[in-house]
């Protein structure tokens, strides 16, 4: 007597996902990124009507993982090029993805003035304490006492200066309307960071301003671990550092004006905790 099995798929990979292989190193968390940002594309309907803005670094070649349209930028040029798309095509939804050392170095000012415009654009922010394409060297954002190719004996305050915090800075400026930090390093903070996603996206999407969704990623092979312990290492080390949370959300704020807005996110906690 035969049987007929129906399959009744329960997950499938995202539609605005490339099925291709990513180049990225083994435990690296921009393929989850990359998973969670098609995801958010598919729910909302916006692969048809969105233009991705790739940056310098290891996300160089995001443009062949997204089904959406792909603009490469030179490096830390990322917003810029997105203001100019954003304001050509202002019916496109338009997003840059962008690293640390891109993004908070090379293009720190890119990103400050886009927020000061109040440019309708969506920046995911990949911070993973180092410089990972070019071998490993410090960050803005690396840590104190953190080894890298050129901190060989850990980063050094006085030398140095401490970790750029560009989540709390961003909130502050009245053209931000929606600022959050999450993490990669385990499933609850997966789930977190896709709701941000989309979260960033809906504010573009009804025109409320600048939108910006920091997350913490993975390095393991500049930090010399394995993918388990390199997980642990956000929790343990990066998220007492830069902790999680939203740190401005133009829905809660809206009943205060963009001033008080601004002045709030000053002295505010973020909106949820860590671990």
């Amino acid at each position: 007597m035969s049987s007929i099995v129906e399959r009744i798929p329960v997950y499938e990979p995202p539609k605005s996902l490339s099925d291709v292989s990513s180049h990225y190193c083994p435990g690296c968390t921009h393929g989850a990124t990359h998973r969670i940002v098609a995801e958010v594309m598919d729910e909302l309907g916006l692969t048809d009507k969105a233009v991705g803005i790739a940056s310098v670094g290891c996300s160089v070649l995001a443009y062949n993982y997204f089904e959406c349209d792909m603009q490469q930028a030179a490096h830390g040029r990322a917003p810029a090029v997105a203001t100019g798309v954003k304001r050509v095509r202002p019916e496109l939804v338009v997003w840059t993805y962008q690293g640390d050392g891109d993004l908070a170095s090379i293009g720190t000012n890119e990103v400050i003035h886009a927020a000061l415009r109040g440019e309708k654009i969506t920046v995911i922010f990949i911070n993973n304490a180092i410089y990972g394409m070019t071998g490993g060297q410090a960050a803005p954002t690396t840590l104190i006492g953190q080894k890298t190719a050129t901190t060989p004996f850990g980063r050094d305050k006085s030398w140095s200066g401490s970790p750029i915090h560009l989540s709390e800075m961003l909130a502050l400026q009245e053209g931000a309307a929606f600022i959050a930090r999450t993490s990669t390093h385990n499933p609850a903070h997966l789930g977190r960071t896709r709701a941000a996603i989309k979260r960033a996206f809906q504010t573009q999407l009804e025109g409320k301003g600048f939108s910006l969704v920091e997350i913490l990623s993975t390095c393991p092979t500049n930090w010399g671990m394995t993918p388990v312990e390199a997980l642990k290492w956000v929790e343990e080390q990066m998220v007492p550092v830069y902790p999680l949370g939203i740190f401005k959300d133009w829905q809660a704020d809206g009943a205060r004006s963009p001033a008080a807005a601004g002045a709030a996110a000053k002295s505010a906690k973020p909106a949820e905790g860590g671990k």
